[in-house]
């Protein structure tokens, strides 16, 4: 292949990643997924001031994810097709709408509206921050989606910490805490859009990327092999997002209720589990882009499996430390898998980010649902230990292809 040949994706990779658009972005999916935190931390609250049930947290749960879940492939397809940039920002006014809502919802129906536009936010900003990222990446996609994750993973993390320290004190009107974490990315997305812009006029037009993907020199899957991996890869996904479910939405009822810790006391171990995952989400990527994505995310979901299954037996002292590792081992594979699923379908980065990060928000609202009603009927011990033997099915990635290289 001549100098002149050379593909645009090809030159792409060959620059070195833009950081400063990397932490910029990152820095907006923080506030963002903080977004998305606030509606998990006023469970507690929910449960007080509306006298809501545990199935109904769980409806919730599932509304927000599902919103989000199913419009973010959409996105993703309709932006592979005609990326917009304005969209980023439209999305951040959107969850802002959702959090005064939030704050101000006088009964549980007028709270799953103020989700569904919390949601739809979400669902709108990931899958046009993914292809930001993927431009900003250079040759390094691991550690590129991870700084991206990282942001996200943060987000959700603080879910506790506002738990005590806004939400106990104020009750739900702390919701709007929330509104000026849309303002704040409103105003950081208004640095990346006109440099999004450029890339997307230089690099992003689909017949520019249709004649840049036929250039390269790397062999396609076929659609079977393809077909496959994106099954048993949502089936991966389905497994963790539904274990991460059923920890960060009930198990600080379940310390409650077994432990007998306050609101307060249980929101430390949901901390510790959120943050490791942070730490979990940074090093995955660094670690896959060496050793390989599918190595990853077999050591992530499998891995993570001895400490999910010993967690509920536990006495207190050892669930500090055990949900730590736990939680640092099961995120850690997280953004390699979105790197896997862009990999599988190239050109299609917008759909390969939203059909896994969407995914992973929807299977995780339709297992809140399941687990809160399945906890108001059996128990939530029970449910507890049941949702332990969700990691185990980790060790299917042995069966994905191998890495694209």
């Amino acid at each position: 292949m001549s100098v002149a040949q050379k593909p645009l994706a090809a030159t792409a990779a060959k620059q070195g990643a833009v950081f400063s658009i990397l932490f910029a972005v990152s820095s907006v999916h923080l506030l963002n997924d903080s977004m998305q935190s606030i509606v998990s931390a006023l469970f507690p609250i929910f449960e007080a001031s509306l006298g809501l049930k545990l199935g109904q947290i769980g409806w919730i749960a599932f509304t927000l994810n599902m919103t989000s879940s199913i419009l973010q492939p959409v996105v993703g397809l309709l932006s592979d097709k005609k990326p917009a940039p304005w969209m980023l920002p439209a999305g951040m006014a959107c969850s802002m709408i959702g959090m005064l809502g939030l704050a101000f919802a006088p009964s549980f129906w007028t709270l799953l509206l103020a989700v569904v536009f919390v949601g739809f936010g979400s669902a709108v900003f990931h899958p046009e921050g993914s292809r930001v990222v993927y431009f900003a990446a250079g040759g390094r996609r691991g550690l590129a989606q991870s700084i991206y994750q990282v942001g996200g993973n943060f987000g959700q993390a603080l879910a506790p910490l506002m738990t005590i320290y806004i939400f106990v004190p104020l009750g739900q009107r702390g919701a709007v805490f929330g509104a000026f974490l849309a303002v704040a990315a409103i105003m950081i997305l208004m640095r990346v859009v006109p440099w999004y812009g450029k890339q997307l006029a230089e690099l992003g037009k689909p017949q520019k990327a249709k004649k840049a993907l036929s250039q390269l020199d790397v062999a396609p899957y076929s659609n079977k092999i393809v077909a496959f991996a994106l099954v048993l890869l949502l089936v991966l996904v389905f497994a963790r997002s539904w274990y991460a479910a059923g920890l960060g939405n009930f198990y600080q009822f379940f310390l409650q209720k077994e432990y007998g810790l306050s609101i307060r006391q249980a929101q430390v171990p949901l901390f510790l589990f959120m943050i490791a995952g942070v730490l979990g989400t940074f090093f995955g990527g660094i670690l896959a882009d060496r050793f390989g994505r599918k190595r990853m995310m077999l050591f992530s979901i499998a891995g993570s499996a001895p400490f999910a299954l010993l967690l509920p037996h536990l006495p207190l002292a050892w669930v500090y430390p055990t949900i730590v590792v736990l939680g640092f081992i099961l995120q850690s594979g997280f953004s390699v898998s979105v790197v896997y699923a862009q990999e599988l379908m190239p050109g299609k980065v917008g759909m390969a980010s939203g059909l896994i990060t969407g995914l992973a928000f929807g299977m995780g609202g339709l297992g809140s649902i399941v687990f809160g009603t399945a906890a108001d009927h059996y128990g939530l011990a029970d449910v507890m230990m049941a949702a332990s033997f969700l990691p185990l099915a980790g060790l299917l990635s042995v069966f994905l292809p191998k890495d694209r290289r």
